[in-house]
């Protein structure tokens, strides 16, 4: 499944994050490490750059965090990274430079490439985020079935046990995703790819695609 590997989904020169990810050929491999390598990535911030916050959340001095955001850890917000009102860190979070985390929207065991936007409520947990992917207003990755099986990744024919039970959704660099729409557990959406506005994702969607009303993909001209 080519389309869906770590090489094909994203430019690694834009995350902190690259030592874990160049370590595994999909991207969901690196779910289970996020919060260990955090923690060992925090070791090496030089105190000039960052403040620390409740002992294991490090926030780079150019960030701009709302008073009424909650930062719990492991995390690391980088430089020129927004948190907006009501914002909601979890825990196990990587914010890349100049990402907004917007009002309400909460992470959990997450990573934000560079320049990522997830603006207006949103959920985002146990996901990747591409560099200068954007959630609309109210979209979310649901990352637990409703049968609680362990999530697969489906494209066509072929089918990836993944072994996790929680697993939201791998979004490449430059996807587009429409207001209130539901990224099911196992999405996979390929680099500069659009999904309409209340859409039901499942399953993978190719680079350079639009996913239409209806689960109809196209491909962008």
């Amino acid at each position: 499944m080519k389309c869906a590997k770590i090489t094909n989904l994203y430019d690694l020169e834009h995350t902190i994050a690259k030592p874990l990810l160049e370590k595994y050929t999909y991207p969901w491999e690196v779910l289970p490490h996020i919060g260990e390598f955090i923690v060992e990535l925090c070791k090496t911030l030089s105190n000039d750059e960052y403040d620390i916050v409740n002992g294991n959340v490090f926030v780079a001095k150019t960030a701009k965090v709302a008073p009424s955001a909650t930062l719990n850890g492991p995390a690391i917000i980088c430089d020129g990274a927004e948190l907006r009102t009501g914002a909601f860190i979890r825990g196990n979070v990587i914010i890349g430079k100049n990402c907004v985390a917007g009002n309400s929207c909460e992470f959990k065991n997450a990573i934000l490439f560079d320049n990522v936007q997830v603006p207006h409520f949103n959920y985002v947990g146990d996901s990747i985020l591409g560099h200068r992917s954007h959630m609309g207003a109210g979209s979310i990755t649901s990352n637990v079935k409703s049968d609680k099986t362990l999530v697969k990744v489906k494209y066509g024919d072929e089918v990836i046990e993944t072994g996790l039970k929680k697993f939201g959704a791998m979004l490449g660099d430059s996807v587009e995703v429409g207001c209130n729409s539901v990224l099911n557990p196992g999405t996979v959406i390929g680099k500069n790819s659009n999904i309409y506005p209340l859409s039901c994702v499942r399953g993978v969607v190719p680079a350079n695609s639009i996913f239409k009303t209806g689960g109809k993909i196209v491909e962008k001209f």
